[in-house]
């Protein structure tokens, strides 16, 4: 059987990474090793696992996500690589089923993701609470009833928990660090897989519980890196990625989208904005497409107003 190597990404929230341990301590296949891209100036003090954890710095002026992946995928020992997000607790099979369907398909396997409220991991969680309370992502879509499905829309890909073999990451040259900051990072991995011919698929299984932490969708909290990186996509590719982020911020009055030219910041996310788009503890994620819904309600309720005024 391949050995797997665990990479995941740390930044805060010193209780979600320790979840994450705790999760790989009860996989029903161990891991090779965890390692940890560190993109802070301390390491995290993590519980002892019947695994070697790394713990790698990989500290920036701006999150460097996609550095930071490189820089864990290069340093990994085993042949196969689970890139899972620190907050997201994999359930015991997750590694097993990867290691089951990568040896059917050497390209870039998605498994599932369900989200968990606020207070879901307090005290000694299991995942029998999990699977009561926890969702689906409205935004996206669930596995396959069974095995793997080839998903033709490089978009589609999302990294918080995914698989590969370690030496196809390297072969496409992982992910392209020019992207810094927050956003597009995901998307050009997708578009470089698809133009290497790397087949991207969901898989029956990978399951991993999403942990609740306050976040805003679309993230105004990261407009500055949305806004760069969104352009760095449009120079490499000949067109713009995060759309959806940035007709948001459009209607919020954030950004300038004219065609063909640069986008334009025009002022800064107040608190209005943040209220807007902020995830509460009883909602288990935030999601753009109903900020756009009710940006656009407003819109056309106040053009109805003047229309009629």
């Amino acid at each position: 059987m391949s050995e797997i190597s665990v990479v995941t990404l740390g930044k805060g929230r010193p209780d979600h990474l320790v979840n994450v341990v705790r999760g790989l301590m009860r996989q029903t296949v161990p891991p090779a090793e965890l390692i940890v891209a560190v993109m802070q100036d301390t390491l995290y003090d993590l519980p002892d696992a019947p695994f070697p954890i790394r713990q790698i710095q990989v500290v920036a002026d701006s999150l460097p996500l996609a550095a930071a992946r490189n820089v864990a995928a290069r340093a990994a020992t085993g042949d196969v690589l689970v890139f899972l997000d620190m907050d997201c607790i994999p359930t015991p099979t997750l590694l097993a089923d990867y290691a089951g369907f990568i040896t059917k398909l050497d390209g870039l396997l998605m498994g599932e993701v369900l989200y968990l409220p606020g207070g879901a991991t307090d005290g000694d969680w299991s995942y029998d609470a999990f699977a009561e309370v926890a969702v689906k992502h409205s935004d996206r879509r669930g596995p396959p009833p069974e095995g793997i499905e080839i998903c033709n829309d490089y978009r589609c890909f999302w990294s918080l928990n995914f698989a590969m073999r370690r030496a196809t990451f390297l072969r496409v040259g992982g992910f392209d660090e020019r992207y810094s900051g927050y956003g597009g990072e995901d998307t050009d991995f997708g578009k470089v897989l698809d133009t290497a011919g790397v087949p991207i698929a969901w898989i029956k299984g990978g399951l991993a519980y999403h942990q609740y932490h306050p976040h805003h969708m679309p993230p105004v909290h990261h407009l500055d890196s949305v806004v760069r990186n969104a352009e760095v996509f449009e120079a490499k590719w000949g067109y713009r990625t995060m759309g959806h982020w940035l007709q948001a911020f459009r209607l919020m009055g954030l950004v300038d989208l004219a065609p063909g030219q640069p986008i334009r910041i025009l002022r800064r996310p107040d608190d209005a904005d943040r209220a807007l788009t902020g995830q509460q503890s009883h909602q288990p994620y935030a999601n753009t497409a109903t900020v756009i819904r009710l940006l656009e309600d407003r819109l056309a309720a106040s053009e109805r107003a003047r229309s009629t005024g």
